[in-house]
């Protein structure tokens, strides 16, 4: 069974294609700088592929092109379009209305649209992506939309529950939903495989660090907490988002700027966090490399960062009582290993202790376990695949038509 696993964003369409029966990915690209000048770049499972600019003035003409190059041409993987049995959508924020992943229907549609502004950098888009493949695939394909939120949802009122009036939650449903699920879950059950171990006899810190970064505490097998909040802009400091702060620094900064709400926001998602503390970039290769030449604010920037994580991770064991796995994943806890060693120093009281030289040599791509012979906590660097974790549910929910 070949599924197309989709993340719309506003202006962008990434997508695998994926063979379930061995897990391949056929093909994967990216439909970039949608309603302005177009970009399309896509690559085959044997290394074919282009980049190239073209015409995407909207998401229906990417959809197209995405399946032109799928079916004809030097970097064709399929010979015809029935040969995709299903679509898998990757949306941000399901709200309470949506606890598991779940098959489009018009009702469905209806009812992700009352919980489309709980993520609005994200929702919107996804919405657009769905109605457009269903345009252009036609609704006789199965679509299936999974939610990052979906995984948090067996957080307890205690943790999701913000200590404001009730009233916003009876009335708005204002409450911790959580991002990147999809990643937490994946990485939780992999590394309860890669360590040969129960999952339900294991209680885990997953730190998904990239240019969004949110952290959880999956306690056998459940998700008990998480840092991101009502949207993804809560937490620890990200590339451009602020992670949690003070909420009258907000209110302060737009009466002494003069800002309304939406640049407000702005200001919160897109011009703080790395680059906000840095000057530098968001990309936190670039501030490394700038703290590493003694740049003094991408130190800094640093600093924040590997100590907020250090908090949550702290923090996290407590609620679990105990930690026996701390997990590194996605594009920073990945690939940098100076971040991973800033946030272990100093939690040998936990049983966290890592081995420099497997932390520096590790093998991209690969699980690494990187702890200490002599460690009580096993830390360890699970590349993250929330593709296959949306084809995963998606084929769960197609086999069952």
């Amino acid at each position: 069974m070949n599924i197309l696993v989709i993340n719309a964003g506003s202006s962008s369409l990434k997508y695998q294609l994926i063979n379930m029966e061995n897990t391949n990915v056929l093909a994967k690209g990216n439909c970039d700088r949608i309603g302005v000048d177009g970009n399309f770049k896509h690559t085959t499972f044997d290394g074919r592929g282009f980049d190239k600019k073209i015409s995407l003035p909207n998401h229906n003409t990417a959809f197209n092109a995405i399946i032109d190059a799928l079916l004809k041409g030097d970097c064709a993987v399929i010979q015809n379009i029935n040969e995709i049995k299903a679509i898998g959508h990757r949306v941000v924020n399901g709200g309470e209305k949506f606890i598991d992943s779940v098959l489009v229907t018009e009702q469905v549609i209806s009812d992700f649209s009352e919980v489309i502004n709980y993520a609005p950098l994200h929702n919107p888009a996804a919405m657009v992506g769905i109605k457009a493949c269903r345009e252009v695939f036609g609704t006789e394909l199965p679509n299936v939309l999974v939610f990052d939120t979906s995984f948090h949802q067996t957080m307890p009122p205690k943790a999701y529950i913000y200590p404001i009036d009730y009233k916003f939650y009876e009335k708005y449903k204002v409450r911790r939903y959580g991002a990147h699920g999809t990643s937490h879950r994946f990485v939780s059950l992999k590394l309860a495989e890669f360590l040969n171990k129960d999952i339900k006899d294991l209680k885990i810190v997953t730190c998904h660090l990239g240019n969004g970064s949110s952290i959880s505490a999956v306690n056998r097998g459940k998700c008990v907490d998480t840092s991101m909040g009502f949207t993804p802009l809560a937490g620890i400091m990200m590339g451009t988002r602020s992670g949690t702060i003070d909420p009258s620094v907000v209110t302060y900064i737009m009466e002494q700027e003069n800002l309304t709400p939406y640049e407000m926001e702005d200001e919160l998602n897109k011009n703080s966090g790395l680059i906000g503390v840095s000057g530098i970039s968001s990309d936190s290769r670039d501030v490394e490399n700038a703290a590493d030449d003694g740049n003094y604010r991408a130190g800094l920037a640093r600093d924040i960062l590997t100590y907020e994580i250090k908090k949550y991770i702290g923090g996290y064991a407590a609620v679990m009582g105990g930690i026996d796995a701390l997990v590194f994943t996605a594009g920073i806890g990945e690939n940098s290993e100076k971040v991973r060693e800033m946030v272990c120093e100093g939690l040998e009281f936990l049983g966290i202790r890592i081995d420099k030289n497997l932390n520096d040599n590790i093998t991209r791509g690969f699980d690494t376990d990187i702890s200490a012979k002599d460690a009580k906590v096993r830390t360890c660097v699970i590349p993250t695949n929330e593709e296959y974790m949306i084809a995963l549910d998606t084929k769960h929910i197609v086999d069952k038509l």
